[in-house]
């Protein structure tokens, strides 16, 4: 049976939903965040990153989202009804499982880092500063690129249902911590098409079922 190592509020989340949809047996053992929303270091014993999704499965022992949905599609998909067959939906699939991490979530994880500067557990002689200094780099830099990424986003979904076509895949599944953090971090309106996806995932039997065996699907740093 597969076993998910699983964190609250963290990326594990998408590969529930995925052993959620494909109907696969599975276990988890579940951990929790650190006061210092750390991972805790018994996730280390597991994998010397000490992060979350780790998923076991006879021997094999493998991290990283996007690795693990591609593992489980390729392994207990064979009907292939999570990655599309059609020639220019497999060329967006495959840019959606590297876009995810390789771009959109770089600039969020920066967007929480900035917004909490002026915070605890920055020291309080330090937090004006730090508000001020997270403030600038948002408004010069960050919020712009934040809002190129959310139009391009917003632009692919007003033609495709999914990601990667009219069919669900792995894809959407690796885009959905990123999405769920950009509409609540972002700060960008006029989003319908995006926010039409995200409703889509929530209606999803798999999605539901994966949000109660996870807990709440909780973006750390989101409104």
């Amino acid at each position: 049976m597969l076993t998910l190592h699983h964190l609250n509020q963290s990326r594990s989340h998408r590969v529930i939903w995925a052993l959620e949809e494909l109907a696969l047996p599975y276990q988890i053992v579940r951990y929790q965040r650190e006061k210092t929303m750390m991972a805790p270091a018994s996730l280390k014993k597991i994998h010397p990153l000490g992060k979350s999704p780790v998923v076991e499965d006879n021997g094999l022992i493998l991290a990283e989202s996007g690795a693990i949905l591609e593992y489980l599609q390729e392994t207990y998909d064979p009907q292939s009804h999570l990655k599309p067959q059609d020639a220019a939906d497999k060329i967006q699939y495959r840019f959606w499982l590297h876009y995810a991490e390789g771009s959109l979530m770089p600039l969020l994880l920066m967007k929480l880092i900035f917004v909490s500067l002026g915070k605890p557990p920055i020291p309080f002689g330090l937090r004006s500063l730090g508000k001020v200094l997270g403030q600038g780099v948002q408004k010069a830099w960050l919020n712009p690129q934040l809002e190129t990424h959310a139009r391009y986003i917003e632009a692919h979904l007003s033609e495709n249902t999914w990601f990667a076509g009219e069919q669900l895949s792995m894809a959407d599944i690796q885009m959905t911590f990123p999405i769920f953090a950009l509409l609540a971090r972002g700060g960008i309106d006029n989003l319908p098409h995006t926010q039409a996806w995200k409703k889509r995932v929530e209606m999803r039997p798999a999605w539901q079922r994966a949000i109660q065996q996870g807990g709440p699907f909780e973006i750390p740093g989101g409104s």
